[in-house]
């Protein structure tokens, strides 16, 4: 059976996840959401057949289960608000927010409380998710599980014993698709000032990256391992790598992470 779970907020994210898991054919009836924002609200009942609510704390007395999927600037106000209902109900509290740590959370909701912070990210929708997950002491073997199956519904689970590690896996995989997608329009972008039509660099740019995450997925490869393959001596390959080399792109890709890990760590302080 599953769950009564409850999304506070329904934005994207959240979205993506809810999709996710009725994909998966988790039951409907089982997920509870709530929504201040009038438009996203009559954009998820449109999309996916939901009775979204505007009230935090009905849509939150429904769960047994509680997503936290708002923004970190406001966690501290919802979370103090729901603290009595979360000390009468004892839910598991589930957090997307990047930055807010599990003692944050428990202590926003008056102390005591089984949380999990997870890091997911947008491909959820696809059921192709990345999510990194970290419970504090209060979450039990079968609240561990409960939290596990629900996002293995969207994707990879990964569980992380340091929290402060977490700032890594939202700069990571959190962040990641952005990165992604970013390099995707460069390509896309360099191809066209060649002279390529827009339709077909898009199209090939698109599958090559489709392509090669499968190649990583199946193959059981290390990156390095099938960059070496397909990059012959002196061909055009080698000369595109050089130039990414010679660019400083990894420590550029560095430089980047440790500014989202840095981001994800004020994100804390700013909100305690």
């Amino acid at each position: 059976m599953n769950p009564q779970i409850t999304f506070i907020g329904g934005g994207n994210m959240a979205r993506s996840l809810i999709s996710g898991l009725l994909k998966q054919n988790f039951d409907k009836a089982c997920i509870h959401v709530s929504e201040p924002y009038a438009p996203t609200r009559e954009a998820l009942e449109t999309e996916l057949g939901l009775k979204v609510l505007d009230d935090n704390a009905l849509a939150a007395g429904n769960g047994d289960v509680w997503v936290f999927a708002v923004k970190p600037q406001v966690m501290k106000s919802v979370c103090t608000t729901l603290a009595p209902l979360a000390q009468q109900k004892r839910p598991l509290i589930l957090s997307i927010a990047a930055g807010i740590t599990s003692g944050q959370l428990d202590a926003w909701l008056g102390g005591g409380l089984p949380v999990v912070r997870i890091m997911p990210n947008t491909p959820a929708l696809l059921g192709a998710g990345a999510n990194g997950l970290y419970a504090n002491a209060q979450v039990g073997a079968a609240q561990k599980t409960t939290a596990e199956q629900l996002f293995s519904a969207t994707g990879v689970c990964a569980w992380i014993t340091d929290e402060a590690l977490m700032d890594t896996v939202t700069a990571l995989s959190g962040s990641g698709p952005a990165y992604v997608f970013l390099l995707c329009e460069a390509m896309q972008a360099a191809a066209e000032q060649q002279g390529l039509p827009a339709d077909v660099a898009r199209a090939l740019a698109v599958q090559t990256f489709v392509g090669s995450a499968k190649m990583l997925s199946e193959s059981g490869e290390d990156a390095n391992v099938l960059r070496q393959r397909v990059t012959s001596p002196n061909g055009t390959t080698h000369a595109a790598i050089t130039a990414f080399e010679h660019g400083g792109l990894r420590a550029l890709v560095q430089t980047a992470m440790d500014a989202a890990t840095l981001r994800g760590q004020q994100l804390s302080r700013e909100n305690d």
